[in-house]
């Protein structure tokens, strides 16, 4: 009997109330089973809510451990969130906290529905704690779920590289750019990875570079709509060896972004730059002209217009734009020396001693400094000043800057100490010249025919300035030299050939080869010539040596 009002009680149950009808345990256990489901969940998420909102709060505070710890117990409640799991793993990861990041994320990988970014990140977590085996494992499965996106590719690039095995950092380049649907940040990201492959294997740059031209222009060709991203694009070409492609990018930008007068500048900076890499100074000119136009207080522009005239030879130009630099950046230290350089090219030695004077008081003492001194001294032939300010800058080299004391250098102070009429210290120049650069053939006939006017050392002298004549055979100075030398030698036939072809290769007439014509037809007795040769000497420059060499000769 009482099975059977059991059963029918239990059966009348479906009738009516749930709540009313079921008995106290079941309710227990239903309870727990709707808390665990529906309601725990819930619960959780509230709670990393306020975990997160209170980790915020001490971070306003500058309670970073506070705001990690925080930030830990956020995580650890929503690990669905995939967002929040990103930011507080690489929060840790920053840290040098990577088991705390991999806690959190590997709660987030056993979810099914995790995405390769969460797999990206654990890989790193991998790395940081040398776990690299399981590290691959997880960049690999972050490949596999998203084929198309960097991060995994980015990790194990990364990771062969720091193994020293570059030929598998670059089959995982390779593997990424055979992606069939890719967007441009990843090819743009991609490129990058290639050229920085290609400087970490300088002896593979040429594949890198080659490699990072191909996805770039794959990403030029998916049209980006963003100035942001084909800026970046051009950069990259730039960079990657494909000035032509980047140039036609920034062109096109310049047009585009007619209302952005600064990232404008920026761009004609750029194609300056590249035009100028190319030896295309007139687009680089036009693009440097251009700047200054929309901004006329841009040093940079007038530095590097002046220093392209400079080249050119323009050099008036070059000492305004030069002028303007110095006038908008005082502090750039460059400029002076090249300005001073100017004016020494322009035989203003006093223009260039000023600029020198006013960079000494804003700048310590350096080697350029006293050299460029020295030969504004050495333009004015103010010899003794020269020499100190040349032995000045070679004090600084030999002590901080050896490499400055090269072959150009030692050629000037030779010159100006032979100017000075100190032989000995000008030999010794000449000769530290020559020891480093042995077929410098203006050193070889400088010093020779030195050696002739002081009728000293004429077998060393000849031997110097017949290499020289060998190495430029058509240069009127090296052959008057030789013909001197050996008029020195009392062979003035000999001689006599060599000054001949000298006059007759000058561009203009020269008054010191008609004076030792003369003499060498004096030699030859051949004293009408000598007169006629003197005559025209004394035309070109009234000598008073060669005038008295005239009046002894005899009857005019």
């Amino acid at each position: 009997m009482a099975l059977v009002i059991g059963t029918v009680l239990m059966a009348g149950c479906r009738s009516v109330s749930p709540r009313l009808s079921i008995a106290p345990a079941e309710q227990s256990a239903n309870s727990l089973r709707h808390e665990l489901e529906i309601d725990r969940p819930a619960q959780q998420i509230a709670e990393a809510h306020a975990h997160y909102a209170a980790g915020s709060i001490h971070e306003l505070n500058n309670e970073s451990e506070a705001a990690l710890h925080e930030y830990y117990l956020a995580a650890l409640n929503d690990p669905g969130d995939e967002s929040l799991i990103l930011e507080v793993s690489r929060r840790f990861l920053q840290a040098r906290q990577p088991d705390k990041a991999l806690e959190i994320l590997n709660r987030a990988a056993v979810r099914p529905d995790a995405s390769g970014s969460i797999f990206a990140q654990l890989g790193r977590a991998y790395y940081e704690l040398g776990k690299y085996e399981q590290a691959v494992s997880a960049d690999n499965a972050a490949i596999r779920k998203a084929p198309v996106s960097l991060a995994g590719y980015h990790n194990l690039f990364l990771y062969y590289l720091q193994i020293e095995q570059p030929e598998e950092a670059l089959k995982v380049l390779d593997n990424a750019a055979k992606q069939s649907k890719p967007n441009v940040e990843f090819l743009i990201g991609l490129g990058e990875l290639y050229i920085h492959y290609g400087l970490q294997q300088p002896h593979q740059k040429k594949i890198a570079s080659a490699g990072a031209i191909m996805v770039l222009n794959r990403a030029q060709k998916l049209n980006p709509a963003g100035s942001a991203l084909r800026l970046k694009l051009a950069e990259d070409l730039d960079i990657a060896g494909d000035p032509i492609g980047a140039a036609q990018l920034y062109l096109d930008l310049l047009n585009k972004l007619a209302d952005l007068p600064p990232v404008q500048e920026r761009i004609r900076a750029k194609l300056a730059d590249i035009y100028l890499r190319g030896s295309d100074r007139k687009r680089a000119v036009e693009q440097l002209e251009a700047i200054i136009r929309e901004d006329p207080t841009n040093p940079q522009a007038y530095y590097y217009l002046g220093s392209l005239e400079f080249d050119e030879k323009k050099l008036p130009e070059a000492v305004g734009h030069f002028s303007k630099t110095v006038q908008l950046s005082p502090g750039f230290e460059p400029v002076y020396y090249d300005l001073a350089i100017t004016w020494i090219g322009l035989n203003k030695p006093a223009d260039a001693l000023a600029i020198l004077a006013a960079a000494r008081q804003k700048f310590p003492q350096n080697f350029v400094m006293e050299f460029w001194t020295a030969l504004a001294f050495a333009r004015q032939k103010a010899w003794a000043e020269a020499i100190e300010h040349f032995t000045a800058a070679e004090v600084i080299a030999q002590a901080t800057e050896p490499e400055r004391l090269n072959q150009t250098f030692y050629f000037e102070v030779g010159a100006a100490c032979e100017r000075k009429g100190d032989y000995v210290q000008a030999e010794k120049y000449f000769e530290k010249c020559l020891n480093l650069a042995p077929d410098d053939a203006e050193a070889q006939n400088y010093l020779g025919y030195m050696y002739a006017e002081q009728g000293m050392k004429l077998d060393r002298a000849k031997e110097l300035v017949q290499k020289a004549v060998r190495s430029e055979p058509k240069n009127p100075a090296y052959l008057d030299s030789l013909g001197w030398i050996l008029f020195k030698l009392r062979q003035p036939q000999e001689a006599l050939g060599y000054i001949l072809k000298a006059i007759e290769l000058s561009e203009k007439p020269d008054p010191t080869l008609y004076d030792h014509l003369g003499d060498i037809y004096v030699a030859l007795d051949q004293l009408d010539k000598a007169r006629d040769a003197w005559r025209k000497s004394i035309a070109l420059d009234p000598d008073s040596r060669v005038l008295g060499k005239l009046e002894l000769s005899g009857p005019r």
